[in-house]
C-alpha cells in the first residue's frame, strides 16, 4: 500500500503529478471516489470545499491506509510578497470557523481554511486577522479527519491567485457534495462578458500553479515515503 496518500479538491490541481498513475475507483460509504495510484503514493480528488474534503480523507485512509495525509491544491495569497506559482508548506494551518489551528511539523508560516471562496477584500480581513500568508477551503478539514485515525498530516498548495485578484464565482457551479460543475460555470459567465478576462487570466495562473504544485509534490512524496 502507498505510505502517503494526497488529498485535493480538483483533478485539474494534480493533473501534471498524476499523468500516467494508475486509475482505480473504489466506493467508500455509498459515494464513488477516483484514486490515482504509484508505488509510493495514492492521489484523491474529493472535490472543493471542508466537507467534501473530509470525505475524501476518511476514504482514503479507509481505503489504503496511508501513513500520512498531504493536503494539496490551489491557495490563494494573503499577503502581496506571494505570487501566482509560488508554493506554500505552512508550519499550521488555521480553522477560520472556530480559531483553531494544527501544525504541520514543517515549513513556515500559516495557511487558514475558510468554509467559502474568499474575495479579495476578506483576504485581506484574514490575512490581518490570522497572520496567514495563504488561504484555501479544505486543508483544515483534512487535518481534523487526519488527527481523528492518528496519521501525520501535511499541507503543500501553490498559488492561484495573488491578494488583489477577483476570483470570478458563479453561483450553483459547486454543489453540496463539493462538485464542480464547469458547464453552469461557463453558462454563467456567458453572460457576464465583463469577467471574461478575469476568467482567461484565471486559466492561465491555475495553468501554471499545477506545474508547481506537481514539482513540489513529486519531492515531498519521495522524502516522506523514504522517511516514514
Amino acid at each position: 500500500m502507498p505510505k502517503v496518500a494526497v488529498v485535493a479538491a480538483l483533478e485539474r490541481e494534480v493533473r501534471p503529478l498524476v499523468a500516467g498513475w494508475q486509475v482505480v475507483r473504489r466506493s467508500w460509504d455509498g459515494r464513488e471516489f477516483k484514486f490515482f495510484e504509484s508505488d509510493c503514493a495514492v492521489v484523491v480528488c474529493g472535490g472543493i470545499g471542508p466537507v467534501a474534503a473530509r470525505w475524501a480523507c476518511e476514504a482514503v485512509c479507509a481505503s489504503y491506509e496511508p501513513e500520512m495525509v498531504i493536503s494539496a491544491g490551489f491557495a490563494g495569497a494573503l499577503t502581496t510578497d506571494l505570487k501566482v506559482g509560488d508554493v506554500v508548506i505552512p508550519a499550521k494551518v488555521i480553522e477560520a470557523g472556530d480559531g483553531s489551528s494544527i501544525g504541520t511539523g514543517t515549513g513556515s508560516g500559516g495557511l487558514v481554511s475558510v468554509a467559502e471562496m474568499a474575495s479579495a477584500e476578506r483576504k485581506r480581513v484574514l490575512g490581518a486577522k490570522y497572520g496567514a500568508v495563504a488561504v484555501d477551503m479544505e486543508a483544515a478539514a483534512v487535518a481534523k479527519s487526519a488527527g481523528l485515525r492518528s496519521v501525520r498530516f501535511g499541507v503543500v498548495k501553490a498559488i492561484s491567485d495573488v491578494l488583489d485578484f477577483e476570483v470570478p464565482l458563479v453561483e450553483g457551479s459547486v454543489d453540496a457534495q463539493g462538485r464542480f460543475h464547469e458547464g453552469r460555470f461557463l453558462a454563467g459567465i456567458a453572460v457576464r462578458p465583463w469577467v471574461w478576462g478575469r476568467v482567461a487570466t484565471l486559466a492561465r495562473n491555475s495553468s501554471r500553479a499545477s506545474k508547481s504544485l506537481a514539482e513540489a509534490l513529486s519531492v515531498q512524496i519521495v522524502d516522506m515515503a523514504e522517511a516514514l
